[in-house]
């Protein structure tokens, strides 16, 4: 099962939940309001990101997925810090000089405060306010990085925004308890709105994400000749039995949740990053293993996550697929189950250019706090000590041979 020449393995990671000391964000905020576990200095992966990138290359990893974080680059409206883009460019440097491929995501959940506090993704200006920063950063960081994509999951960032209220802006949608197929992260809503009106705002807030990524693609085209830009879309495969029911239930599902934002950006696409960690199985009967987020061990689902994101005929990126597992129980199968589907995707005819597993370190997992465990390398969080896994060597063998045996 071997993997076309020039594939690209590798992690990823997101700046709020490694870099620690970002204050200026809603979520910081909602950590000072009790609403949300602080996140501190996290992984202090701000400081320590060269011995970060270090242990990717010792565990052959020939790519690296990064956020940059809004909040540090424009602190106030309008005004951008060069200090900041400095540090972003010492990032890439270190990723180049180990040859290891950067891919910058520009915005990753975590809003600057005066963005949330002013209507954030609510605001009629939000789309434009967004392409102003992505075009900025894309001038300051296309000589270093040729692969952007404009935003991460914003189905996701919508969703436990304005439906579920698990975060920023704490916003729940009265009906959800009806659609048990929405996945949600935290159930007890602390400090949440629930009113049955938020539905139409998640729905407002979804167009305006739409345009944003549109808007911002050309801005970054503009800054940034030449340089490959995507967007990242989290897909919960929804699928069923036999039933026609339920198979109309799941085709509505994926409609709802992947086409109906992805049939409207891909044009403004060169690429498609894919994250893959949940299904839904409508008619199901089966009994899964759980993950420590309480998933379903299911990573065959990525095959056909894949397959429909074939349709739109761009290459794709697995950007993040992984596994909360504190105990290295399952990671090393789940790791070669992905891979094993992936390439079955590959096979039928689906573009894939390269995976990266969620996460290369632990990480602050939002409204769940430090308690998951997603990473190849275990953080001590008194000592900030880094501990490979032995799954990141079952990782590592894969990527060396370019292929899964097996």
């Amino acid at each position: 099962m071997t993997f076309p020449e020039g594939f690209y393995w590798g992690a990823a990671t997101a700046s709020y939940q490694v870099e620690g000391g970002i204050e200026n964000t809603d979520w910081a905020q909602a950590a000072r309001e009790g609403r949300v576990p602080p996140c501190g200095r996290a992984a202090d992966h701000y400081n320590r990101y060269e011995e970060d990138f270090d242990i990717a290359k010792s565990l052959g990893h020939n790519c690296h997925r990064i956020s940059v974080e809004w909040a540090r680059i424009e602190p106030e409206e309008g005004t951008f810090n060069e200090k900041e883009i400095e540090h972003y460019l010492a990032v890439l440097a270190a990723l180049r000089a180990r040859h290891i491929k950067p891919f910058v995501t520009l915005w990753h959940f975590t809003l600057p405060q005066w963005f949330a506090e002013s209507g954030g993704w609510e605001r009629k200006d939000a789309p434009e306010i967004f392409a102003r920063y992505c075009g900025y950063v894309a001038r300051k960081l296309g000589n270093d990085c040729r692969h952007f994509a404009t935003m991460n999951e914003p189905t996701v960032f919508a969703g436990q925004g304005w439906l579920t209220g698990s975060w920023p802006p704490f916003k729940k949608w009265l009906g959800l308890d009806l659609l048990k197929a929405i996945p949600v992260e935290r159930p007890d809503f602390i400090g949440q709105k629930a009113t049955w009106h938020n539905v139409m705002t998640y729905l407002r807030v979804r167009r305006h994400l739409i345009r944003a990524h549109n808007l911002a693609y050309d801005a970054i085209k503009a800054a940034a000749f030449g340089a490959e830009v995507g967007i990242v879309h989290h897909i919960v495969l929804f699928h069923a039995n036999g039933n026609p029911f339920n198979k109309l239930l799941a085709w509505i599902a994926n409609w709802h949740a992947t086409h109906a934002i992805l049939s409207r950006v891909y044009r403004k696409c060169d690429s498609i990053g894919i994250n893959y960690y949940q299904h839904k199985k409508f008619g199901d009967n089966a009994t899964y293993d759980k993950t420590d987020m309480g998933w379903d061990v299911y990573p065959e689902g990525l095959c056909d996550a894949l397959l429909m994101v074939k349709r739109y005929k761009l290459p794709i990126w697995v950007s993040e697929a992984g596994v909360a597992d504190a105990a290295d129980r399952i990671r090393a199968d789940y790791i070669k189950r992905l891979v094993r589907c992936m390439h079955v995707a590959i096979e039928n005819g689906a573009d894939v250019r390269g995976f990266m597993y969620w996460s290369l370190i632990d990480n602050y997992e939002w409204a769940l706090g430090f308690e998951k465990r997603f990473g190849l390398v275990e953080i001590d969080y008194q000592t900030l000590e880094r501990k490979i896994r032995p799954s990141a060597y079952a990782y590592k063998e894969i990527i060396e041979r370019n292929a899964m045996l097996e």
